[in-house]
């Protein structure tokens, strides 16, 4: 009896141990079914399976849009970016010139005041693979812009020529993608030399004011329509407004021959566009944001300095190189002063803008 008793209870510690085993394989099963993150897991710790979980959690956990990938990378808190957009010519040395428009433009940021935090902010968007790849090297931020059935955007683009129109309705398009991704932007032209930090200036925290454009001769009224607007350096929030105007901008572009979109924009601005939306513009003051068509006055006070009424690029990179030189003139004569802690105001004039003014007369 004994026996038997031992026999049938070694039975059942048999049978339990199996069951026990079963129930266990089926609930491992279960849980790796149920537990993609635990399976995953499981699979990187081996060097001998393929990497295909993880880009499956990518795109789980970022948005696919590209642009609001770049957007969200070069933001400030309250969602702003400085977008600059270049093609092969202006981040490319040509033979005559000893720089590029490209490193003119970093250059200003490193040698302006409180300006080379910004760079964290800028946003470079390439028209073609040769800037794209040029800014990549360079470690900032990029997007490549697909432009295929709008030509190639490759080489210079001379003012007003077909192909420097259709780059610039181009660059209306995106910046209206911009808006509707909800992005307030400063736009700048790589022409435009930043020597000091614009957004206190801008006041860019300040939701009163919807859009601040800078001008190339500026009539003393900030809030003057009658300003010669330039869209080569402005500030605009992104809102229902803004939105709408930039519709209604693009939507001229295939009934406004031989203009350009700068152009159109104060067309619709004349037509009463700004007040039917009720959108706040403010047009800057050439004293702080200047230019080649106006001079600014007080190096002690403006912010840029824009190579505008200018027709080509080496004449553009000649002027702005003598921009900086001025600039750093007055830095190294401002800091000597400080040093012997004087008083005395030194003269200050900009070098003459030869290069631009001469390229009006020359053919390019």
């Amino acid at each position: 009896m004994d026996s038997s008793k031992s026999v049938s209870v070694g039975n059942i510690a048999l049978v339990s141990t199996l069951f026990a085993g079963v129930l266990y394989l089926c609930t491992w099963s279960s849980v790796s079914r149920s537990s993609p993150l635990l399976f995953s897991s499981t699979r990187r710790s081996s060097n001998h399976w393929p990497s295909h979980s993880q880009s499956e959690m990518k795109t789980l956990k970022f948005p696919i849009d590209e642009l609001e990938l770049a957007l969200e990378k070069a933001s400030t808190p309250n969602k702003t970016v400085i977008i600059a957009v270049v093609n092969r010519a202006y981040v490319e040395q040509s033979i005559r010139a000893e720089t590029t428009m490209l490193d003119l433009f970093l250059e200003s940021l490193w040698l302006g005041e409180d300006t080379r935090p910004l760079l964290d902010h800028l946003l470079l968007v390439a028209v073609d693979q040769v800037a794209y790849e040029r800014c990549l090297f360079k470690r900032l931020n990029c997007y490549k812009l697909e432009t295929e059935g709008l030509g190639h955007f490759g080489g210079e683009k001379i003012f007003m020529s077909q192909d420097f129109l259709k780059m610039m309705w181009r660059r209306t398009l995106l910046l209206l993608d911009v808006l509707k991704h909800g992005y307030n932007f400063i736009f700048t032209d790589t022409d435009v030399m930043w020597l000091r930090n614009p957004f206190s200036r801008l006041g860019i925290y300040n939701e009163s004011v919807d859009l601040q454009i800078s001008t190339d001769w500026f009539n003393g009224d900030p809030r003057s329509e009658k300003n010669a607007i330039n869209t080569g350096f402005y500030y605009i929030r992104s809102n229902n407004k803004t939105i709408s105007l930039f519709d209604a901008w693009y939507g001229r572009k295939d009934n406004s021959t031989g203009k350009k979109e700068q152009d159109v924009l104060f067309d619709l601005m004349m037509e009463g566009m700004f007040e039917q939306l009720g959108l706040q513009a403010r047009f800057l003051d050439t004293v702080f944001f200047s230019g080649f068509c106006t001079d600014s006055k007080d190096i002690k006070a403006v912010i840029t300095v824009h190579a505008n009424c200018c027709r080509s690029i080496n004449a553009k990179v000649k002027d702005l190189t003598a921009v900086l030189r001025d600039w750093k003139k007055f830095k190294a004569t401002r800091a000597k002063a400080a040093a012997a802690r004087s008083n005395i105001t030194v003269p200050f004039s900009w070098t003459g803008h030869f290069g631009c003014w001469d390229s009006w007369k020359t053919k390019v």
